[in-house]
């Protein structure tokens, strides 16, 4: 609060009046009129019709607006019709003519507009008191009544209006004609979007209706039209465009960097959570949260948002901390106030909590997201959320959030489709990571462990804040207890893990034993360990572990790589990060995740060796973590007979191993197969 000096500055969104069909256009303009949003103004253009018809052919699109706008407590502005109406009106003493403007629906307004002014005499003009208003007028002075959206006394009327409000968001309702000024070529008409061109006698009428000094002969190659030098209409555009920077818009490429806290600020997360303790990756990421709250350069920067789901997520000690942002304070003793972490709304709260809105939070946080750009200055916003009602609800939002180079986290929490048990196919998420490799600019991990996130996350905030790159990151992280360890020794572990593959844990140095490379990530990555052990212990067979906190990063690496070598033919051939750590690594590499197989299939073309896939293909089930695994086939027995087979396949192993291995971890060959059940 107070970073950045709004006063006096207004939010101005143009909408068409068919495109608030769209639950995104109406859905929160509650909110707007609760908090009193007096710099917002809706300016929606009523020209009647849609992309194929009318917007609301049998009914009033306008007075429709006008009654949901007010009820969500707006102020609201419609600018209906032209001044060459004010004579008529005048004349009415009997207010037929107002009577008649209601009863006439949008289809039949449209229509007028695609006439001429005969015909709108003889069917709007419709009873002897109307035409008495009209008798003294031509068909052309009938035709000429003009649309309020057209005239420019009262747009600027309703525009002054609009900057005066206070307490109160304005919209407003400008009624116009689609095509207007194309004739024949198509004003008012359906065909009106998909016209491409208008022939010389159309451009002659469009011409003279406004009195543009272009000749016969020069109307055939449609010439620009410039304002004298001197000009009072040049004069005034070259004020306004000079008060709003120049010619162009620009845009802030960067702000001011702010100082990023070094890795060593988040030891606790490095060091694990030491022996029978046990925590999940969300409660990782909340100690991760409060470190950087109270780093004195980031903190007061920092914005988490939740849709209604703190407590979900172990977030509820942030209420108490740092407060939930409203404007109006907190005018209420919450019902938990003798507890020790209750419900604080504050002026001065730096939550924001939108209500079970994932829209709703996903613009509050490209908000911040963007401020760097917007305001000058630079945000650190993390909204947390169900990772299935993430990417799969708000997907168009986060491709424009990429496309508005945004900057900050998305995390995806209870992520993975069998780690949410009990509550069904709506929380079973197996592919917002798959979703998210869609976004160019989305960086995203699946990480198991404390260290990786704090690993990924001080990474994050270095090409974010400091280095003020063009990226954010999306990053899943689960609600599964269990140990986690210290990171690994080595010189290039932390490098390894931002790049998207590590050695976790490599196995005894044994020729004699068969050999096998296992990957993993999420949750599923603990299962893949246990793997390790039952291979060992119940079939002799080494393995070597390897975390993959991204397997989208090593692809897209993967790929820069590619292209490097195909520009540079002559070169000595680049490796890929895949290709260096798998290099020379005996056995095949098994590879099991909480998420769709195409997830890990993106780096199949790099990796060297035989190549398995396990992953949740198919829908999921109400059941415990441990059923939904083994039905998915991706649990520590199916990786360890996915190996089993890998080696046999290769002829290192004989094959009734693999019966054996089904044999003893029950696992019926008749078993119906997850993806087509």
């Amino acid at each position: 609060r107070g970073i950045a000096k709004t006063d006096g500055r207004k939010v101005w969104a143009f909408l068409g009046d068919g495109e608030t069909d769209e639950p995104e256009s109406l859905g929160a303009i509650g909110m707007a009129g609760r908090e009193r949003l007096d710099n917002l103004v809706f300016v929606i253009n009523c020209n009647l019709q849609r992309l194929d018809g009318p917007v609301r052919g049998n009914g009033k699109i306008i007075q429709e607006l006008e009654s949901e706008f007010r009820g969500a407590g707006w102020n609201v502005i419609k600018v209906i019709w032209g001044s060459r109406w004010d004579a008529l009106f005048q004349r009415d003493k009997s207010g037929a003519l107002m009577r008649r403007m209601m009863e006439v629906v949008d289809g039949e307004y449209q229509t007028y507009k695609s006439e001429s002014g005969a015909f709108v005499r003889e069917h709007f003009f419709n009873t002897p008191e109307l035409k008495a208003l009209v008798a003294d007028w031509s068909d052309e002075d009938v035709w000429n009544l003009n649309r309020g959206g057209h005239d420019p006394h009262k747009i600027y009327a309703a525009f002054h209006e609009a900057t005066q409000t206070k307490g109160q968001p304005t919209v407003i309702l400008a009624k116009t004609i689609k095509g207007y000024g194309m004739g024949e070529a198509g004003q008012a008409m359906n065909i009106t979007h998909q016209q491409k061109k208008m022939q010389v006698e159309q451009l002659k009428k469009f011409r003279d209706q406004f009195r543009l000094p272009i000749s016969d002969e020069d109307l055939v190659n449609v010439p620009y039209l410039k304002f004298e030098e001197g000009s009072k209409e040049l004069e005034y555009m070259r004020a306004r465009r000079q008060e709003l920077g120049g010619y162009l818009p620009a845009r802030r490429q960067k702000a001011e960097s702010l100082p990023v806290p070094d890795l060593a600020a988040f030891e606790p997360l490095l060091k694990g959570t030491g022996e029978g303790r046990e925590i999940s990756t969300t409660m990782a990421f909340v100690r991760i949260l409060n470190i950087l709250l109270k780093d004195k350069a980031l903190g007061k920067r920092i914005v988490p948002i939740v849709p209604d789901e703190s407590r979900t997520f172990g977030m509820e000690g942030l209420f108490r901390q740092i407060g939930i942002w409203n404007q109006d304070g907190q005018k209420y003793i919450p019902e938990d106030s003798d507890q020790l972490m209750f419900y604080r709304e504050s002026e001065t709260g730096q939550i924001l909590q939108e209500g079970i809105n994932e829209a709703g939070g996903m613009s509050d946080w490209i908000a911040a997201a963007t401020s760097y750009s917007t305001h000058g200055e630079i945000m650190i916003p993390f909204y947390i959320f169900y990772s299935m009602f993430g990417f799969q609800r708000i997907g168009d939002l986060a491709w424009a959030a990429g496309d508005m180079r945004s900057r900050g986290f998305l995390l995806g929490g209870t992520a993975g489709r069998t780690t949410l048990n009990g509550e069904g196919l709506q929380h079973e998420d197996g592919h917002s990571l798959l979703w998210a490799a869609s976004v160019p600019n989305c960086i995203s991990y699946d990480p198991t462990f404390g260290y990786e996130l704090a690993v990924i996350m001080q990474d994050g905030l270095r090409r974010m804040v400091a280095e003020q790159e063009d990226v954010y990151y999306y990053i899943t992280v689960m609600n599964e207890n269990y140990e986690h360890p210290a990171i690994p020794q080595g010189e290039h572990v932390a490098a390894d893990i931002i790049k998207g593959m590590y050695a976790f844990r490599k196995a005894d140095a044994d020729k004699k034993a068969p050999r096998v490379q296992l990957m993993g990530a999420g949750t599923i990555f603990n299962e893949v360990i246990a793997a390790a052990d039952l291979l060992k212990n119940d079939w002799g067979v080494a393995a070597d572990l390897w975390s993959v906190p991204s397997f989208t990063e090593l692809a897209r690496e993967g790929h820069e790589v590619q292209r490097w070598n195909m520009l540079h033919p002559t070169e000595e051939k680049k490796l890929s990060h895949v290709e260096k750590l798998l290099k020379g690594a005996p056995g095949p590499v098994i590879a099991s995740t909480d998420y769709v197989r195409a997830l890990t299939e993106q780096i199949r073309a790099f990796v060297p060796q035989k190549f398995v896939v396990l992953g949740t293909d198919g829908y999921g089930r109400s059941d415990t973590r441990e059923k939904l695994r083994h039905f998915f086939e991706v649990d520590r027995y199916w990786v360890t007979v996915a190996a089993l087979n890998a080696l046999a396949d290769e002829g290192t192993i004989e094959r009734k191993v693999v019966a054996e291995a089904l044999k003893k971890y029950n696992l019926d060959p008749a078993k119906p197969n997850p993806m087509t059940v």
